[in-house]
């Protein structure tokens, strides 16, 4: 079975799906999904979602990209993280590609939900783009290594990954491990340990081969688990159990 451990199936193109997503997912034996939370605003939807699917989980948090709205501190993110179904902490990080003329609020929101989830021991689920330095460098910081976590849709170096391992923290392929482009992502998957991978859609976005370009889905998840064992030359199965494990290691308030 695959575990789809990152994906936003509470955006409108994926609700408007309805049933037939979850369908699809049975259908390829994709068992479970955890739905990111990007903003405290769009928190109840999240939330709904994971109510009503016993085999959907999320998590509580501020996407570096997301300017406007709540803001949360330490306290209200382990308040809200209380829910049964919300199993980590994010999706949070810093992103200086959309926002490099204004990282200090950035850098101020991801210490804010590490303390979060040191406090409430629940993992992190962090996002990087053109900031992997300083995201180490906080997570160092802030003892991130209490609460482990995972680096979210992986687009970065070796170096990036084993500094990240080093403080106890997975690393998640999204379908861009599957794009031809991709040396530097295919050959950090190569390399890792297996213990130590997660894979996932970030759907609605980056769908893999043969569906770039196209809406992504959790059903799609399978297709990255096949890249990267065609990578490593073993079998897919194998890729699966292990990611799934990986999941429910790090994931612990998540149930089977």
């Amino acid at each position: 079975m695959f575990v789809d451990s990152h994906c936003h199936i509470d955006f409108s193109d994926l609700v408007d799906l309805g049933d037939k997503l979850f369908a699809d997912m049975r259908e390829v034996g994709v068992t479970h999904a955890l739905c990111a939370g990007v903003s405290i605003e769009r928190l109840p939807g999240v939330l709904a979602i994971a109510e009503a699917r016993p085999n959907v989980f999320c998590s509580v948090g501020v996407h570096p990209e997301h300017t406007d709205g709540e803001d949360p501190d330490a306290v209200r993110l382990q308040a809200l993280a209380q829910h049964p179904k919300v199993v980590a902490i994010g999706e949070t990080g810093l992103d200086y590609y959309w926002h490099k003329d204004q990282p200090e609020w950035q850098r101020e929101r991801f210490r804010q939900h590490i303390r979060a989830a040191r406090a409430c021991g629940k993992p992190l689920i962090v996002h990087t783009r053109d900031a992997a330095d300083d995201t180490l460098r906080l997570m160092r910081e802030e003892g991130a290594d209490a609460c482990g976590g995972v680096m979210h849709c992986f687009t970065e170096s070796w170096d990036v990954a084993a500094g990240a391992m080093e403080l106890g923290f997975y690393i998640s392929f999204s379908g861009i491990v599957t794009f031809k482009n991709a040396a530097q992502i295919k050959d950090v998957a190569t390399r890792m340990p297996l213990d130590r991978m997660l894979i996932e859609t970030d759907s609605p976005y980056l769908a893999p081969v043969p569906y770039r370009g196209k809406l992504n889905q959790p059903a799609y998840v399978p297709h990255v688990a096949q890249e990267i064992a065609r990578l490593r030359g073993v079998s897919v199965d194998e890729i699966a159990s292990a990611t799934t494990d990986n999941f429910f290691r790090l994931f612990a308030a998540a149930s089977r």
